[in-house]
């Protein structure tokens, strides 16, 4: 969970009190809240072909075994990134290769793969004094990349493991960033800026019902591009429901 060089200004909105609360907050979901499509599978089929091993795609089938595992509750879905990723990308990437990879991933989503909606509301929230905070259950590894490019200050995702020399390996380093999981991370982050919860306003931004535990902690949650679980859960709780598919 690193911040991301340069952090815009944070201070409140002119139509807001200036004394309290003193930080204003957007925290956004990634995948299918801001971008048109999950990213992880793409991610792991991009760099398998530019790797110089696309002979990994020949596994994909094998990747889809293991997702039906997941879907079966046979495996964890922190098992299914592991053995997605051990498959496409192999046992370990050097830094270099890493972060090759992220760029040029995250150049491919940025160009094409980001709602326009998604971009005039990042840009709304930074011009009135918000700052901008991605929280992701996909790995920041590859993530980081693609929230440089969008403007956001810090970055909340799940975190990988390492070896001794910083080479990446498959598997998850701590918890999935996922459903409670996520609010826990997004308030060890507040903990270590200095960032108490009552001095702070917060909206979140997300697409997906699992994120229940910080729509409710939230001080304005949106449920984006609702469908199904969380469309119900929000018409319930009153929380707007912007499309930004259309």
């Amino acid at each position: 969970m690193t911040e991301l060089p340069p952090a815009r200004p944070s201070g409140p909105p002119a139509s807001e009190p200036s004394a309290r609360p003193s930080v204003h907050l957007a925290i956004y979901d990634m995948d299918k809240t801001i971008t048109h499509m999950p990213t992880w599978t793409p991610f792991l089929l991009h760099t398998a072909r530019k790797s110089g091993a696309p002979w990994r795609l020949a596994l994909v089938p094998f990747a889809g075994v293991a997702a039906l595992g997941y879907v079966g509750r046979l495996i964890s879905r922190g098992r299914l990134k592991y053995v997605m990723q051990r498959m496409m990308l192999g046992k370990r990437m050097t830094p270099a290769q890493e972060r090759r990879s992220a760029e040029a991933f995250a150049d491919r989503v940025v160009r094409d793969g980001v709602f326009a909606s998604a971009r005039a509301r990042l840009e709304a929230d930074r011009a009135a004094g918000y700052r901008l905070v991605m929280a992701t259950a996909s790995y920041r590894f590859y993530v980081e990349a693609i929230a440089q490019r969008l403007g956001f200050d810090a970055v909340i995702g799940t975190e990988s493991l390492r070896d001794a020399n910083g080479n990446l390996l498959a598997g998850i380093d701590g918890e999935n960033c996922y459903g409670p999981a996520k609010l826990r991370m997004i308030e060890a982050w507040m903990a270590r800026e200095g960032i108490a919860r009552e001095d702070a306003h917060v909206r979140f931004y997300s697409d997906h019902v699992s994120d229940a535990p910080t729509f409710d902690w939230a001080d304005e949650p949106f449920a984006v591009n609702a469908h199904g679980p969380l469309r119900l859960l929000a018409t319930a709780k009153g929380w707007p429901m912007p499309d930004w598919e259309r």
